[in-house]
């Protein structure tokens, strides 16, 4: 049974402090109140241990899923809908109306001092299937060593909600096309009529907020925008700290389009 449609089992994993809500400010609410409506408010299901095993290498992390309020309303009126109609077989409609993103945390966040973090947008084709189009997938994979080998500690946010720069996996598809055609990813993006990049990144500046508070931390980013985004929600303490992995042919003029359009990438990053 989901957790968010039997309220026996919501009402338990409250009392054991596994399910929890913050604002968007990442302090702490009463998950038992129905919250205000457009404050944001986020449920956050966890700590739950998570073992990885990553290119023969292990990580022993804490899995916390989140999902804004509104997605977990939405999800509740359609499985309140489904039940009443004995639809129980269409339960798999439910994902459509949730986005659940993931923190995977090593170490303690209490003790944490300056802390190495990454937020990675999702990417199907690149963190699942290995595709060489992007370098998504080893990104992910890097990030997972690079904060276990550091002594600070830290954590991956996982956006589900960010396929394609935020387009989504159709429209993403649909771009690879085109710049089988010619265009270069931004190119093909306009080509839609969508923007260079629709990546909402409140939830991720939320979940900071609750784990790491206005302490300083270093971000495994090369996109400045990630940075400016992150600022403009109220997280000032944040060093950029490169993140270059799995340049290849299949990917080399893409890293190029994202240099030109600002990404911090040094020539000889991508040759």
């Amino acid at each position: 049974m989901f957790t968010y449609i039997d309220p026996s089992v919501r009402t338990r994993l409250v009392e054991q402090g596994k399910l929890i809500r913050i604002d968007t400010e990442g302090q702490l609410t009463d998950a038992n109140q129905a919250p205000v409506p457009g404050a944001g408010a986020i449920s956050i299901l966890g700590p739950i241990p998570l073992p990885l095993e990553r290119d023969g290498k292990r990580y022993d992390v804490q899995w916390y899923a989140s999902v804004r309020h509104t997605e977990l309303s939405q999800a509740q009126e359609l499985a309140d809908e489904l039940r009443e109609r004995g639809g129980q077989r269409s339960f798999a409609l439910l994902a459509s109306s949730m986005a659940v993103n993931s923190v995977l945390i090593m170490g303690e966040p209490a003790n944490w001092e300056n802390p190495l973090i990454r937020v990675h947008s999702s990417c199907l084709t690149g963190d699942v299937f290995g595709s060489m189009r992007c370098e998504c997938g080893p990104q992910f994979v890097s990030a997972l060593e690079r904060i276990a080998a550091d002594t600070a500690g830290g954590m991956i946010i996982y956006m589900s909600g960010h396929e394609g720069r935020g387009i989504g996996l159709w429209a993403k598809a649909a771009t690879y096309l085109l710049q089988d055609s010619g265009e270069n990813t931004y190119q093909a993006n306009r080509s839609l009529g969508l923007p260079d990049d629709s990546r909402d990144f409140v939830d991720a500046a939320s979940l900071l907020k609750y784990f790491q508070g206005d302490r300083p931390f270093r971000l495994l980013t090369n996109n400045p925008k990630k940075v400016d985004d992150l600022n403009e929600h109220g997280l000032r303490n944040i060093t950029p700290v490169k993140h270059v992995i799995g340049v290849g042919d299949a990917n080399r003029d893409y890293l190029s389009a994202k240099r030109d359009w600002g990404h911090k990438l040094d020539p000889e990053d991508i040759e």
